[in-house]
């Protein structure tokens, strides 16, 4: 049976087909029977159905679409809604909370604003205080300093009076001291001047006492010293420096003012000594020299000769000095 209805009459489709007559029956398959397929009878399919009996259905599911669609819609809109209702009583609550910290705030600000006007207030009056009690101690302070002036010039001028007073008193004072320290002095000068003469002559008496000796050099007879007394003269005179001397024997020669000496030998018994002597890097020796003997050499810084003089001779020891001009120029 059909599942489309049959055409209606003077339609003009064509009937349906009828059963075709069956088969003649054959010899059976050598194998056995055939397959129940084989003995099926054929399937006839049916055309499909035209257009407008598939327009109901169709319909159908784009209303069931629409209707899910607007359904979703109206979701949207309520939860969103719901949500904006939750946002506003956020908004409200914030609205609220800020409105009561605003009012606490402007009720704090109003009671600091007294406050400070009032610290202000009390600063000024302080401060009008301050300066009037200035301008009073100003004041004070003036007549003070006026007062204290005044006292300091009356001191000032007694003082310089009775400065000047004194000052004419001890001049009066120092000056009688004066004369008398003059006549002193006058006394000690004139007893001086005798010492002075005494000591002269006395100097004369032993420059005359000096022994004089031949220079080795130069052939000019020289002044020589030979106890300390009559060097003491001779460096009185002023002519010549002499630098004193005790020389031991050693290895090392000694430095005595711009020369070296070294003791090489000495002999009581003879009043003989060996000595080598080094000026201008250049030592020679001096050998068998005798006490008082003026031993006269050249040097590179005078044109006159310098002089050694031996006064003592003891064992492995010489005493005495060394004369040096007084002017030291190079020598042409």
């Amino acid at each position: 049976m059909s599942i489309f209805p049959n055409p209606s009459p003077g339609s003009g489709s064509e009937p349906p087909p009828s059963t075709p007559p069956a088969p003649p029956p054959s010899a059976p398959p050598p194998y056995g029977p055939p397959p129940p397929y084989y003995a099926a009878p054929p399937q006839y399919y049916a055309p499909p159905p035209p257009p407008h009996q598939t327009e109901g259905s169709g319909l159908g599911w784009k209303f069931g679409v629409l209707f899910g669609i607007v359904a979703a819609l109206i979701a949207v809109d309520v939860y969103g809604y719901m949500q904006l209702d939750k946002v506003k009583k956020q908004l409200s609550t914030a609205s609220d909370s800020a409105q009561a910290r605003l009012d606490k705030l402007e009720e704090s600000t109003s009671v600091s604003t007294r406050s400070n006007r009032r610290t202000v207030d009390q600063l000024r009056d302080q401060l009008e205080r301050a300066r009037r009690q200035a301008s009073l101690a100003l004041g004070q302070a003036k007549d003070e300093a006026l007062k204290k002036v005044d006292e300091t010039r009356s001191a000032l001028e007694a003082a310089q009076a009775q400065a000047k007073q004194e000052l004419s008193s001890d001049i009066s004072k120092v000056r009688d001291a004066a004369d008398s320290k003059i006549s002193e002095v006058g006394t000690q000068v004139t007893a001086v001047k005798g010492d002075v003469a005494s000591t002269k002559s006395e100097l004369e008496k032993t420059v005359a006492d000096l022994k004089r000796a031949t220079g080795e050099l130069d052939g000019h007879s020289v002044l020589i010293a030979t106890n300390g007394k009559e060097l003491q003269a001779l460096q009185a005179l002023g002519e010549r420096n002499y630098v004193q001397f005790t020389i031991s024997k050693a290895k090392v020669p000694q430095k005595v003012g711009d020369v070296a000496i070294k003791l090489m030998r000495a002999d009581p018994k003879k009043n003989r000594y060996t000595i080598e002597l080094t000026a201008d890097d250049k030592t020679v020796e001096k050998r068998d020299r005798v006490v008082n003997e003026p031993l006269q050499f050249m040097t590179s810084k005078a044109k006159q000769p310098y002089e050694i003089v031996v006064n003592d001779i003891k064992k492995d020891t010489i005493v005495g000095y060394v004369s040096i001009p007084k002017v030291l120029n190079t020598r042409n």
